[in-house]
């Protein structure tokens, strides 16, 4: 089975693979000891849940300024411009969705076939995801662009079935 670790490094550099080349951004991980900048009051949380011999949820929450920078980047659009709250969401869900199949792709021959639904993608204050009791939880915190911090959490626990 494949270890905690792993699956953390796995989700980071899934995370950089999808920054780099889909929103032409850089990220760098924030260490236990070093302070991110904080999420805003207001943000966004894209999830992507999957199931076989692990399931679980993927989750990416940022703030409403950085999810517009996000978007424009991936349109190739000034950041300046206005964005609708529709398409900031598009843009948080596209990449939940990319990080977990780069995610898959890492992963798969340590854990078998993984199912993956759509993103979803809520906005508001403080929010958390959960999957119960018996998930262990991963969580990366990086700045992007030494500007925004963005959080990716995975959930997961071993199938009952």
């Amino acid at each position: 089975m494949i270890t905690t670790m792993s699956l953390r490094d796995s989700l980071l550099d899934s995370a950089k693979e999808v920054f780099e080349t889909m929103a032409f951004m850089a990220l760098e991980e924030v260490h236990e000891d070093q302070e991110a900048p904080r999420l805003e009051d207001e943000t966004l949380l894209g999830t992507i849940t999957f199931k076989g011999s692990l399931e679980g949820c993927l989750a990416i929450c940022c703030g409403c300024h950085c999810a517009r920078t996000i978007g424009a980047n991936m349109l190739g659009a000034d950041p300046d411009e206005p964005m609708s709250d529709d398409e900031m969401s598009d843009a948080i869900g596209e990449v939940a969705n990319m990080v977990m199949g780069a995610l898959k792709a890492r992963v798969q021959d340590e854990v078998g076939t993984m199912e993956v639904s759509i993103p979803s993608v809520v906005r508001g204050r403080e929010l958390r995801n959960s999957l119960g009791d018996r998930a262990s939880k991963i969580t990366v915190t990086v700045n992007l662009e030494e500007e925004h911090s963005v959080q990716f959490s995975l959930l997961y626990r071993e199938s009952g079935d």
